[in-house]
């Protein structure tokens, strides 16, 4: 083999990756809504319900995969003793194949405040989230999220909380 035909192949080899890999889907972003119920380790130690709401944004995409980031915030518990309101960010994942469910996985951070009701304590700390779902497309730009499983974790004065939530709802994917 000359080693012009090597040069060559070897150009177009690197051409058609460079090419194969700047190829992606247009960036996307999704405004959602979900409502959850979450088991926290407060002193009630109950359930308590309340609604989600973010916004993602995929700033790169290659075939199948989607990485970006979300923002999001959560009011559980509104009308209970105990109460959970966070506000976090963080990088997402998503697995985007050529049929219905979109798998995906979340690492968020941010603040988190508690309230375990008159005389239990209430303080406001640092919060993460692992968080983890799956979406399912109903209409051509909106997403039913099928299910997400998020666990927390809060510093608090007895100890730590980690609050764990099962939540459903709709995705908007905007144009």
């Amino acid at each position: 083999m000359s080693t012009s035909f090597r040069y060559l192949r070897t150009k177009s080899l690197l051409l058609f990756g460079i090419v194969a890999i700047t190829i992606a889907a247009p960036a996307q972003t999704g405004l959602y809504a979900e409502f959850g119920a979450s088991k926290v380790d407060a002193p009630s130690n109950n359930w308590i319900y309340g609604p989600t709401f973010g916004l993602y944004h995929d700033f790169y995409s290659v075939p199948l995969v989607h990485l970006g980031a979300d923002l999001r915030g959560s009011l559980l518990g509104i009308s209970e003793t105990t109460s959970l309101y966070s506000g976090t960010i963080g990088p997402r994942v998503s697995l985007h194949p050529h049929f219905l469910i979109m798998p995906y996985a979340e690492a968020l951070f941010g603040v988190g405040h508690y309230d375990f009701g008159p005389g239990e304590g209430s303080n406001t700390e640092f919060e993460y989230q692992l968080l983890g779902g799956a979406d399912v497309t109903i209409l051509p730009r909106v997403d039913w999220r099928l299910i997400e499983f998020s666990y927390g974790g809060l510093s608090v004065f007895t100890g730590d909380l980690h609050p764990k939530t099962f939540s459903t709802g709709l995705v908007l994917r905007l144009p």
